[in-house]
């Protein structure tokens, strides 16, 4: 009886021993769970110790720089045996042969990881630009950013890359914030955490690994980290209810990465100045213990200056492993890091069981990834696969059904096409686009700021914000001279603000006189389209507010104005 206890204990190890990872492709079996496991053993067990350390690090290859800079990142591929590449700045078919070249070269497969937010124009500016989030984030209908994100890992297998280091899931509640802002799909918790699992699910069901982030919460900050360490001061309490809450949603929805945030937060970390990225209170005791997170955990960027200022290289990557993280993103010093982890353990600060979780689950992830099979891609027309008429058409629809109209009170939509309007473009970006398409099946005149006089009393205005694109993270503020024209122009004329930038725009303007209110979000050739389209009647309005603006503009808000050709 003994010995059938025994062996029943046995198979009951056996058979609970696989690697877990957080991530596993749809409609895996069991033995395909074994054969990965098999391949993750027998890769592990054949690497050196130095070359599992070399795993832990992922460093940044740009093709906008020179020959020395590549040479560097070859040499460090080589040398040092790392585990991946993030892709920066700008050239996609040369980035493709770069990376060819180093797969080729490496032992175990390079996981290739990028920002992609908004697609990889965020880094290639040859690709199509995808909507940014707080754009989806006025989206009602979430199935649309499953197919824009599962557009996106299309373009991300035709140059290599695995991993996109997305979707942000920061409650943008800070108006102000200089570093998130645009990149959050809102200010609540719901609409945040729905938005982000459609994203990351139409990445990874299309084998592109997702990373929520930034753990344990950006969205409230004044502070870039790229320059300085923010501080987020808030109760337990308010951070679990807002900041921590959308990532302990998503936790069990099989989401491959979680990206830590270099942000100081008291509450969580009573060492003052430590950041979350190097605290092991946060990443190892609240985000793997309290959480149970089992996925790939990254560092935000490690020459950022939230930390690089304040950590010399090397020494932020053990500390950041020693934390709890399984992989030190953009690391400045991949051998000092190694030496320093290696020192780590002899002392018996780490333990190599944790060196063995981490390579392992990085292993696993890069065999569900398909990477064990390698093969190389082709630079051949890689712009225009990138950029093409699939693309156009899916983002001109993502934002028609981004559009918020916020009032209407005179029903001046949609435009009637026997009736004459004006348009008053303002602020500093672009505005060609939408008057041309408005011309298509509408009369308007253009009139310039200094023009005014011109427009004939109670005739309707168009007023436009167009805000600059080029930059997630512009400011939003409207000149005090727009602010004044708009005021003069609701004395006597039927106006419609539409404004093509964030919707904190309208934050301080007052719009109790101003008859019709739109928000298109963003200022560029796409958004302008598929707003002259629905001012013209042809799609409908259903965007809802995913923001607080002020006390009379709050998240929800919204008309919806069915599809009417004439009127």
């Amino acid at each position: 009886m003994k010995k059938l206890v025994f062996n029943f204990l046995l198979i009951i190890a056996f058979s609970t021993s696989y690697i877990t990872a957080q991530y596993q492709p749809k409609d895996i079996s069991r033995a395909d769970i074994k054969k990965a496991n098999q391949w993750v053993d027998q890769t592990y067990n054949s690497l050196s110790q130095d070359e599992k350390l070399g795993q832990l690090f992922i460093v940044a290859l740009y093709t906008n720089k020179d020959d020395n800079h590549v040479n560097q990142v070859r040499n460090i591929v080589t040398n040092d045996k790392i585990g991946g590449l993030i892709l920066m700045q700008d050239d996609a078919a040369r980035e493709i042969n770069l990376v060819n070249e180093f797969q080729q070269k490496s032992k175990v497969p390079l996981m290739i990881g990028m920002d992609a937010e908004w697609g990889i124009y965020q880094r290639i500016n040859t690709a199509h630009k995808f909507p940014w989030a707080m754009t989806l984030g006025a989206i009602q209908d979430k199935d649309l950013i499953y197919q824009m994100a599962a557009k996106i890992a299309e373009d991300c297998k035709r140059m290599g890359i695995n991993w996109d280091f997305a979707p942000v899931v920061d409650v943008n509640t800070n108006p102000n914030n200089p570093i998130i802002g645009n990149r959050s799909f809102g200010s609540e918790v719901s609409n945040v955490t729905q938005s982000a699992l459609h994203y990351a699910n139409g990445l990874q069901d299309h084998n592109i690994l997702a990373a929520i982030k930034h753990f344990p919460g950006h969205g409230d900050t004044n502070t870039d980290s790229h320059l300085d360490l923010p501080v987020v001061s808030h109760s337990l309490e308010r951070l679990n209810k807002i900041e921590i809450a959308p990532f302990k949603a998503l936790m069990n929805k099989g989401i491959g990465g979680v990206m830590v945030a270099h942000l100081y937060v008291p509450n969580l970390e009573s060492g003052k100045g430590i950041p979350a990225s190097v605290s092991k209170k946060i990443v190892t005791d609240l985000l793997k213990d309290k959480l149970g997170y089992k996925g790939l955990i990254i560092t935000d960027a490690l020459n950022m200056g939230a930390v690089a200022n304040k950590y010399k290289p090397g020494e932020l990557d053990a500390l950041a492993f020693k934390a709890g993280n399984d992989i030190m993103l953009f690391s400045q010093g991949v051998a000092e890091g190694k030496k320093l982890i290696q020192k780590a353990i002899d002392n018996g600060e780490i333990s190599q069981d944790r060196v063995e979780e981490s390579v392992k689950k990085i292993l696993l992830t890069k065999y569900y990834l398909g990477l064990n099979q390698y093969s190389p891609k082709n630079p051949e027309n890689i712009n225009k696969d990138i950029n093409n008429d699939s693309h156009t058409k899916l983002v001109q629809n993502l934002y028609a059904n981004a559009l918020t109209l916020l009032k209407d009170d005179k029903k001046l939509l949609p435009l009637n096409s026997n009736s004459t309007y004006y348009f008053v473009p303002l602020e500093e970006a672009p505005y060609q686009s939408f008057a041309n398409q408005l011309n298509l099946n509408s009369k308007v005149i253009v009139k310039k700021a200094s023009e005014l006089n011109s427009i004939p009393s109670n005739s309707t205005v168009i007023v436009g914000f167009h805000k600059d694109n080029s930059t997630a993270y512009k400011p939003y503020k409207i000149s005090a001279e727009s602010k004044k024209i708009l005021a003069d122009l609701t004395k006597s004329q039927n106006v419609i603000l539409n404004v093509f930038g964030s919707a904190y725009a309208l934050k301080d303007i007052d719009i109790s006189k101003v008859s019709t209110v739109l928000v298109s979000y963003e200022n560029n050739d796409d958004s302008m389209t598929a707003t002259a389209d629905a001012l013209n009647g042809k799609t409908k309005i259903s965007g809802r507010l995913p923001v607080l603006v002020n006390d009379k503009l709050k998240p929800g808000m919204g008309i919806d104005l069915k599809v009417s050709h004439t009127k």
